[in-house]
């Protein structure tokens, strides 16, 4: 069966050819990988924020990339909610909006997370993971959001990992405050 195309051209292409546009793809993807490192843009592919670009800013009320803290960030990279990455425990960052800053009062509950009174939607905890494992929520009560941390939880998916699991994240650890770029609506 004869192939047209370009899966036929390639096919006739002689093996010096096929390693030169394979070498001129993987330096293209290298290239704009870095150049976007440089430039502070992220992609979010995780269904914890919209998809897409986001960029980095000097705008703290967003959203924030962090790797959490111990004992936390070791769960969710064995657990497979965190994918390889440059966090002191091996596995990727994790991009999460601000809910609560310092001052902030902070209810949590089997209904989710409140702040000042308000419930933030989505953000009731779940037992058990997708795949049927034991989720242990952040306790339950009422905290003031003390200098230095904030909250952050995902009212785009209700399966996210976030402070509803983790409590206050340490404003220390905060790696980049992020805004959207290019986001699916």
């Amino acid at each position: 069966m004869a192939t047209s195309g370009l899966l036929g051209r390639l096919r006739n292409t002689s093996p010096r050819t096929a390693k030169l546009i394979g070498a001129t793809a993987l330096s293209t993807c290298l290239g704009t990988s870095l150049l976007m490192g440089m430039l502070g843009v992220r992609i979010n592919a995780s269904p914890s924020l919209p998809l897409g670009l986001y960029v980095e800013t000097s705008d703290q009320s967003g959203f924030v990339e962090f790797c959490p803290a111990e004992p936390f960030g070791s769960f969710a990279a064995v657990r497979g909610y965190r994918s390889k990455g440059n966090c002191p425990d091996g596995a990727s960052p994790l991009m999460k909006p601000v809910i609560a800053w310092a001052g902030d009062l902070v209810e949590t509950s089997s209904r989710g997370i409140a702040v000042n009174g308000v419930l933030v939607r989505n953000t009731a905890p779940r037992w058990l993971d997708t795949f049927g494992r034991t989720m242990t929520p952040w306790p339950f009560g009422a905290y003031n959001v003390a200098p230095g941390t904030v909250w952050v939880a995902s009212s785009y998916n209700a399966k996210s990992f976030d402070s509803r699991y983790f409590g206050p994240v340490a404003v220390s650890s905060i790696r980049a405050h992020l805004r959207p770029l290019l986001v699916e609506p």
